[in-house]
């Protein structure tokens, strides 16, 4: 139990922890600052550091590269490999399993042990795995390193426990799978094929027994040769040269013909009869031409050809179209009988696979479905009927059909929100799909006991929002929105002005979703914002658009019309709502960039629309070009429902909006918000300069910088390596001109092409272009090569393109010859909203590159140097974080009011008190009055979340309204008034006095202040060398804490309200933005992040989520007797059809192959398979399930016996016939007659 002192009001301004809150005031972890304490409160902390555990829980989504496919027609379940080492294992809906190879090594091929509960795996540095799937979470049981071969091909037959494995050679080598040991038979490439041929047959693209006799192994060969190899005799049955290079060879189950596909587009059909030509060759998709030639077709990388007993076989091939077709999509090929079905595919297929009834390749197939594995998403054809539809897939792979930009997370929601939702986005899912249930249906899950409503939002580059079910560790989509509905489509350009248009205009940057009151706000790249109202009936409505101009700065008045169009601060209700454009310039016209002002990027829709049920679009509120100069990205978002107020800001300033009334209360730069509290020293700035045309400069890269015409400056502190916790050194640093810098300035350069998915890292400006906070024009570097010219087209936002946050990277490389200077500063304050000059164009700088790029090699890399220039920069303070609530916004206060709490990214904290008329009908008339107090707080870096804890230590929620819906029929009986919930922080702690705790967390610091004095009770220093990304105040364990991710890598939780450090685990390398994008805390100890551009990685912190993990995972492997073998008939099998029996045990073992060479292969046993043994054993599941699996062997191995019984006893029978037979036969001979 910690206790901490309470201070009265009034009575500590004079401590260290006064209002400014200098960093001085406390370094080492929940140190409490020292202030006089009349009084004591208890405060119980339960969180111990025994209840934090950092684990992944499940990931959802579609494997990300995908490269190999397979699946177990016993067990039916399915495996996925990928390029960066990852098998992701499906079954029924809620079993979906992870597995990830230490060495990231791509996963080439996969081969089941059919019904046995094993995977093994061949990954693309010659190593072969065997994965234990008899365990909730797999290990690795075995590994097998080839050492001087390279791994190409591996089959393994039905039943067997010997792994052929093809390399790229020629050679055909053979593993053991239980021992994982390396066989001494070696089929060696040079006596599979005739000594006369002179050239090398190239690598093994294919192995198979032949379905008629096991002992025979037709390998495949990729120039064209194919051999069929006597396993017992160790000679070749027949040799078959053909022109043109294979890809697959398939065989019919009867054993007495296979058919090749080739690179040409060619099929041939092969019979064992005669081996010297193929039986037939088509090309299906190759046309006759007018000189009688065919047309060249492209390759068929794969063909299966498999038998039905009712109908004719089916062929089924990817590939194979003409080359005279260019744009054709990937195709898969259907065969039957003389009928073609052609599906064109979305995307490149990687592999597909025909799933049977049978796993005996010597019976009829009987196909049922096939899976296409493509690039980006996971299909099932229903083979069974004549269209060949596409069954429903449960899984949620389309995560990425638009890249996604942003996430939330939701847990322990309202119970009804889940169904509601499901309802309304039920009414809207595609049709056309087959009527069969998914064939993927293996493993067993059920419902944990340790569940509770959850919703993950993701937010799209199409504009679009989706919500997910994600309760119970798994992931159901509930409800598609699509902001682009709100707006007129854009019009479609030709020639060169096509360049200019925006190709993600209405991509989604944040969400702030309350699901109390089920009101959503969606934040868009091209400065706008849209509030949803959720109802369950459909309406006819008109949107409303209101018009804000964000650029409140004094500096930038050149003319009285435009300070009369830009208050810094408006008298409420002094604007009206805006249904349409009152401007001569429209945002589609083409109007020189110049010339545009007060002009929205977008265009709303004016007439009137009808919206079906779900979130209706009640508020548009979008910023204005000003001067020819496009609105900066929006950085910061927080709407309250029982205030009925939105504010945002973004680089310039604070806005605030009364959504109730649709008119704007504030408009105010951020320096006009501290009136004369302002802890910085400002200093006025040299004349601007004459204004230049920006269609004359380039607007995409960061090589077009602004003047330096500001009179005023901010200068930023923050750094990576370099703090001080002298307060005065830091306002003397802040205080200095820029001109007055020594040294080389630095230049920032950036692809034409950058996406803005960098823009909002933490709700901060970072795009380069968005952190222009200077009304000045852009300023052209000089090259070499001269100047980058580049116009936008009208209305076109700073960014060509919303970046997805899937596929982010930062790369920032040190000249050699500035190896003192540090880039990580440039990148710190790149990333978090400081804009970066260069001041001397005449010296030799340093450029830093961001690039974009989707590849398996995504680096965050840091700088070598530790060191950080003293260079200021001329920045803009952006509005990083924004919270309303309860709280007191003045010292004096008695009674907590309306209040919102505002965040900078220079680390200031400010208190906005507010006046909300409490009855309903004066709501609605009567103006809310908004009044900045001057209260100022400091921390380092930039803010990022705020808290609120009573002196019980009970998070205070902020007060909401209880949803209504605005469209249901009057009811006159009982009219709608508006109810609303508000936890005061003088609602449960009267014995406890007056006053509320504020958490209040930064890049670098937490510090916990006592209201209303203001008084700074702990703080604790997060983190030195690196800088916080995402922060928030989360319940587990049902008590509070302060869980922190950082850029090196590192969670952290601490302690509320004394900041003690409870966990800190180096858990995963920030490689790319777009972890830092989409990272987010929620309660429960749960978190997620986009682990992939197709992926959703969950992660828990909670000791107690971690032990009940295996309880809510799914189970791989379930008990089930392996189906026999169809009886054959007398009369077939005595005429040669029957599959003759085979001991490889015999032929490959030890006592007759002996071993293999030591150099060839290395075995490593696998270190993970005890420990996933232990911890899937721990606890009575464990008990249970290992108790079962023991039954299930030891009654497969009484069966074994069984079987071997009853063989022996027809053995002796046949024996004793065949002696008695004998006996009667010589029994009457004399001795001399034999």
């Amino acid at each position: 139990m910690k206790k901490f002192r309470k201070v009265l009001d009034g009575l500590t301004t004079s401590s260290p922890g006064g209002t400014l809150g200098s960093p001085s005031c406390g370094s080492a972890a929940g140190t409490p600052t020292s202030a006089p304490t009349p009084k004591e409160i208890d405060i119980q902390e339960t969180l111990l550091s025994e209840n934090f555990q950092l684990c992944k829980t499940v990931r959802h989504g579609f494997p990300y590269q995908p490269t190999a496919l397979a699946f177990d027609p016993v067990q039916k379940i399915l495996a996925i490999g990928s390029r960066s080492g990852g098998v992701r294992i499906l079954g029924r809906p809620g079993v979906d399993c992870y597995c990830q190879h230490e060495s990231g090594a791509a996963v080439l091929q996969l081969q089941f042990l059919i019904n046995e509960g094993a995977l093994v795996t061949a990954c693309a540095d010659d190593t072969l795995h065997l994965w234990n799937l008899r365990q909730r979470r797999p290990a690795v049981l075995h590994s097998l390193k080839f050492n001087r071969e390279r791994i190409t091909f591996c089959h393994l037959p039905f039943q067997s426990k010997w792994l052929y494995v093809g390399t790229e050679r020629g050679n055909t080598h053979i593993v053991n799978i239980e021992s994982f040991i390396l066989s001494g038979y070696v089929i060696m490439w040079n006596k599979a094929i005739e000594l006369s041929t002179k050239t090398h047959p190239g690598p093994v693209v294919h192995l198979s027994d032949s379905p008629k006799d096991e002992g025979k192994l037709l390998i495949g060969f990729e120039g064209g040769t194919i051999v069929q190899w006597d396993l017992r005799v160790k000679k070749t049955d027949f040799r078959i040269y053909y022109d043109e290079a294979i890809h697959s060879v398939s065989w019919h189950h009867e054993g007495k013909q296979f058919m090749c596909s080739h690179s040409d587009g060619s099929l041939t059909l092969w019979n064992l009869r005669n081996t010297s030509k193929p039986f037939q060759v088509t090309f299906p998709h190759g046309k006759i031409q007018k000189d009688g030639r065919k047309e060249s077709c492209k390759p068929i990388l794969k063909v299966e050809y498999k038998t039905l007993r009712s109908s004719e076989p089916f062929v089924i091939f990817s590939g194979g179209l003409s080359y005279d077709k260019a744009g054709r999509r990937p195709t898969l090929t259907i065969m039957h009988g003389k009928a073609i079905t052609v599906l064109e595919m979305d995307y490149p297929i990687v592999e597909f696979m025909v799933l049977c009834e049978t796993p005996y390749i010597n019976e009829v197939q009987e196909p049922y479905a096939v899976v296409v594995l493509l690039e980006k998403d996971l299909i099932v054809v229903d083979l069974t009927q004549s269209n060949f539809p596409v069954f429903e897939n449960p899984y949620p792979m389309d995560v990425h059909e638009s890249p996604v930009t942003c996430t939330a997370y939701f847990a322990d929601c309202p119970p009804d929100i889940i169904p509601i939702l499901y309802s309304i986005g039920a009414k809207h899912k595609k049709t056309g799909y087959s009527q069969k249930e998914w064939p993927i249906t293996g493993g067993t899950w059920t419902l944990g006991s340790h569940t509770y409503p959850e919703i993950i939002i993701t937010g799209h580059a199409d504009g679009s929002v989706k919500f997910w079910d994600a309760s119970a560790i798994t992931l159901q989509m509930l409800y598609k929105l699509k902001t682009s509905k709100v707006f007129e489509k854009p019009k479609p350009v030709e020639g060169r002005a096509a360049e200019l248009v925006e190709e993600d205009p209405f991509a989604v940057q944040m969400v702030s979703w309350c699901p109390q009151s089920r009101i959503f706000c969606v934040v868009g790249i091209s400065s706008h914002i849209i509030l949803y109202r959720f109802s369950k009936n459909d309406a006819n409505t008109q949107i409303v658009s209101l018009e804000v101009r964000l650029q409140c700065e004094p500096e930038d008045v050149i003319t009285p019309s435009e300070n009369e169009n830009n208050p810094c601060f408006t008298e409420p209700g002094s604007h009206s709502p805006q249904h349409h454009h009152q401007y001569p310039v429209s945002p589609g016209s083409r109007t020189p960039e110049s010339a545009k002002d007060s002009v929205p990027c977008l265009k709303v829709r004016e007439r009137v629309v009808r919206v079906p049920p779900g979130y209706q679009s009640d508020l548009v509120i979008q910023l204005l070009w000003v001067d020819g100069e496009p609105p900066q990205q929006i950085t910061s978002l927080d709407v309250n429902s029982a205030y009925g107020l939105l504010a945002f800001g973004n680089c310039n300033g604070l806005a605030v909006v009364d959504y109730l009334q649709k008119t704007l209360l504030l408009c105010m730069s951020t320096l006009d918000l501290y009136g004369a509290t302002d802890p910085y020293q400002r200093l006025t700035r040299s004349p601007r300069r004459n204004r230049q045309s920006t269609s004359d400069f380039s607007m995409r890269g960061l090589s077009n910088f602004y003047s330096d015409s500001k009179k005023r400056i901010r200068t930023s502190y923050q750094s990576l390596t370099e703090l001080t916790d002298n307060q005065q050194s830091v306002d003397m640093e802040r205080s200095k001109s820029p001109t007055s810098v020594k040294g080389p300035g630095r230049k920032l350069s950036l692809p034409t092409d950058l996406k803005t998915d960098l823009d909002h890292v933490n709700g901060h400006c970072t795009s380069p272009i968005s952190q222009s906070c200077s009304a000045g024009k852009p300023r052209i570097p000089m090259g070499p090569e001269g100047p980058r010219l580049s116009r936008r087209g009208a209305g076109r936002p700073p960014f060509r393109k919303a970046q997805s946050a899937a596929c982010m990277e930062i790369s920032l490389p040190v000249s050699h010859t500035e190896v003192g200077h540090a880039s990580r500063r440039a990148m710190l304050q790149q990333f978090h909203g400081v804009t970066m000059y260069s001041h001397d164009e005449h010296h030799t700088t340093t450029s830093y590159c961001w690039s974009e790029r989707e590849s398996r090699e995504n680096s965050f890399s840091r700088s070598r140097s530790s060191s950080v220039s003293s260079i200021d920069r001329d920045t803009k303070e952006a509005i990083t974080t924004l919270q309303f609530g309860e709280s007191y916004g003045r010292k004096s206060d008695v009674l907590p009011t309306p209040c919102l709490w505002v965040g900078t990214s220079l680390g200031v904290v400010l208190l906005i008190p507010m006046s909300i008329p409490t009855d309903q009908e004066e709501r609605m008339e009567e103006p809310v009055t908004i009044g900045p107090s001057g209260a100022v707080q400091m921390l380092k870096g930039s803010v990022l979340r705020f808290g609120f804890m009573d002196y019980m230590g009970t998070v205070i929620q902020s007060p909401y309204e209880v949803w209504r819906d605005l469209n249901a029929p009057e009811d006159p009986d009982r009219p709608r008034r508006r109810k609303l919930v508000n936890f005061s922080p003088s609602s449960s702690q009267d014995a406890c006095g007056e006053g509320h705790l504020a958490v209040v967390c930064s890049e670098r610091q937490a510090k916990v202040f006592l209201m209303p004095s203001q008084s700074c009770l702990y703080v604790h220093n997060i983190t030195e060398s690196s800088f916080v990304l995402r922060a928030d105040v989360v319940s587990v364990c049902n008590s509070v804490c302060l869980a922190c991710f950082c850029a090196n890598g590192h969670v952290m939780t601490l302690s509320l309200p004394s900041l003690r450090p409870l966990m800190d685990v180096n858990y995963l390398p920030l490689t790319d933005m777009r972890i830092a994008r989409t990272f987010c805390f929620t309660n429960g100890g749960q978190a997620l992040y986009l682990s992939s551009p197709t992926e959703i990685q969950r992660i828990t912190y909670s000791q107690e989520m971690c032990d009940n993990l295996q309880e809510m995972l799914g189970e791989l492997f379930t008990p089930i007797e392996t189906p026999e073998a169809q009886n054959r008939g007398f009369l077939k099998g005595f005429f040669g059809g029957n599959s003759q029996t085979f001991d490889r045990e015999e032929l490959f073992g030890e006592a007759a192959a002996g071993k293999a060479s030591r150099s060839l292969a290395q075995h490593i046993p696998g270190q993970a398979g005890m420990e996933g043994m232990k911890v899937a054993a721990s606890g009575v599941v464990g008990d249970l399930a290992r108790a079962r699996i023991a039954l299930d062997e030891r009654g497969q191995r009484l069966g074994e016996l069984e079987d071997r019984t009853a063989l022996m006893m027809t053995s002796a029978e046949t024996f004793s016939k065949h002696a008695h037979e004998l006996m009667l036969k010589c029994k009457d001979k004399k001795w001399y007659q034999f």
